[in-house]
């Protein structure tokens, strides 16, 4: 018979020879980035100022484990295990005492004991093409040190470029707390975070539990939950006809996006961030103030102008006598950033001026360069919706436009500056929205650039790797490729698929049949189109392009 465990484990037990971890081959690779790092970080450091007794959970894993044996397969939780690993590593390599640095390295690595046959070994071991890199940068005693000595472009995966940036990010932090306060996050990790284990001795039975945790199906949704709070506080003859408006509004949204809304809704009521689940937090903050009196308000006045204002943002499908391709096109820049943490602020603007297209364009535009802003600099969760839940209370306020939220401080300008001007192509989820909002920019059009249905991709002018003998290497030192390669004055928008065997033309051939291959001669891209009139690629060339083509966003978004 199948065994099916489930324990609430502290990570000091679970970093132990209790379990031996091991990422199966065919799991996908690691993938969390900074922001997702980040986050975790700053859930620790809130718990860590919280009550001292406090019990904090990290969630659950999923393992295949046979009975009486350490080794286990992950099928859920190699983000999370990953991730607590690199921190586990940079609080050892920055301990000042001995003694915690070596417990903190008992969590990283088995040390061995050959009375009970157990080998030295990392607690955790990754894919095959990772497993050795972890081991060596971040396993190891302070190869973490080494590790953030390293380029990215060096690395072999993304994988390992993740790995970097994470344990960057955490070394960046750590090495300005003192010692004592290192010491106490390592405690929090060590005793009082915990992990819900679901084992099971059968792969089968592992990816089945799986598939239950994660797909919603057909279940409750909270939506539901609340749905059934609503129309159960309206009398009879009222109920009947308010529960068609809302099923009208779910499947007008869909099920899934709506759903989302009532995340929405909580952040434009609470104006905070979630610090609990939404079943608990919707009706404190929101269905308190309307039920059971108020149950048609809720309805009338908060779902549906709701709902609607979020249709028309995501169907970019705002109406007015003039303006509304302005206020259509800002939608579409906003669609493209990778969060939807925008979406409270955006909502309420829609809600309560929607009359007003001109009050609209000027309110957008100021949201855009605060959340590109935020998008750039690669802000993550918290501090996030902290301003946007700022910003949410100084509109309710009567503060519009004039909102400090809205403005950058001068760090943040100065940080979204380096960035831009920085090697813009190693940000991957940054590269295109930067470079499409800044081709709109030179083309100076209203429409958002969104260039739906085509496949846009970002190829560099002067290659990553010329070949040898190549004129692109009499052309440029070494340390000038190094330092031009991947910075926005060589970058060009294409929108079809990357060629790889033309990649390394030369700077002619390249122009000639691999940018301009079309039969007009140019592309829909300005930035690409400048290249037409330019017959030498040089250093000289890109300072000046450089200079002119970060103006261009600096202006856009009022960075100077």
């Amino acid at each position: 018979m199948k065994q099916l465990e489930a324990n609430e484990v502290p990570l000091h037990k679970i970093f132990s020879s209790d379990y031996d971890f091991r990422i199966p081959d065919y799991q996908r690779p690691y993938a969390w980035e900074p922001e997702q790092a980040g986050q975790l970080f700053a859930d620790l450091v809130e718990a860590l100022e919280n009550d001292q007794e406090e019990q904090y959970f990290l969630g659950s894993i999923v393992l295949v484990k046979p009975p009486n044996t350490a080794r286990c397969d992950v099928i859920d939780g190699q983000q999370r295990l990953t991730t607590l690993t690199i921190l586990l590593a940079v609080l050892r390599d920055l301990a000042a005492e001995e003694q915690v640095a070596a417990k903190l390295d008992e969590m990283l690595r088995e040390a061995g004991n050959p009375l009970l046959g157990l080998e030295s070994k990392p607690r955790l071991r990754l894919r095959p093409r990772d497993a050795e890199f972890f081991r060596r940068y971040v396993q190891e005693r302070n190869g973490s040190e080494e590790l953030v000595a390293l380029r990215p472009e060096t690395l072999d995966t993304e994988s390992q470029r993740c790995i970097r940036a994470n344990l960057k990010a955490f070394r960046d932090e750590l090495v300005n707390w003192s010692d004592v306060d290192r010491q106490r996050l390592g405690g929090l990790v060590a005793s009082r975070t915990y992990l819900v284990v679901v084992q099971t001795s059968d792969v089968d039975s592992a990816h089945r539990i799986f598939s239950v945790m994660n797909d919603r199906g057909l279940d409750l949704s909270p939506a539901d939950i609340f749905k059934s709070k609503v129309i159960g506080a309206l009398p009879e003859g009222v109920s009947d006809e308010y529960a068609v408006k809302w099923e009208d509004t779910e499947q007008s949204l869909g099920r899934d996006e709506f759903a989302g809304l009532f995340v929405h809704l909580r952040m434009l009521f609470a104006k905070e961030r979630g610090k609990r689940v939404l079943l608990k937090e919707f009706p404190e903050y929101v269905l308190d103030r309307y039920l059971p009196e108020h149950a048609k308000e809720f309805v009338d006045e908060v779902l549906l102008p709701y709902a609607e204002a979020y249709e028309s943002l995501r169907d970019r499908s705002y109406s007015a006598p003039e303006n509304a391709e302005r206020i259509n096109a800002w939608f579409g820049r906003l669609a493209q950033l990778d969060n939807s943490d925008w979406i409270p602020p955006a909502l309420w603007a829609l809600r309560w001026h929607a009359a007003n297209p001109e009050w609209l364009d000027a309110f957008f535009r100021k949201l855009e360069r605060l959340a590109t802003s935020m998008f750039i600099r690669r802000v993550y969760t918290s501090p996030r919706a902290d301003r946007y839940a700022e910003l949410l209370r100084e509109l309710d306020a009567g503060h519009g436009l004039d909102a400090d939220s809205f403005e950058l401080k001068p760090t943040e300008k100065r940080d979204t500056l380096a960035c831009l001007d920085g090697e813009l192509y190693l940000s991957k989820k940054v590269r295109k929205y930067v470079l499409l909002r800044l081709d709109e920019t030179l083309a100076g059009a209203d429409a958002g650039a969104t260039y739906d249905g085509k496949v846009v991709t970002v190829e560099h002018v002067l290659p990553q790797n010329p070949k040898e003998g190549s004129a692109w290497r009499s052309a440029f030192t070494e340390e000038q490729r190094e330092y031009w390669t991947h910075r926005i004055a060589n970058l060009v928008l294409l929108n079809r698929r990357k060629n790889s065997q033309a990649q390394n033309y030369e700077f002619g051939e390249k122009k000639g049949r691999y940018f301009f291959a079309a039969k007009s001669g140019a592309t829909i891209f300005v930035l690409t189109n400048q290249l037409l009139g330019v017959d030498e690629w040089t250093p000289a060339l890109l300072e000046q392009r450089q200079r002119e083509l970060v103006g261009v966003l600096a202006e856009e978004w009022g960075l100077d």
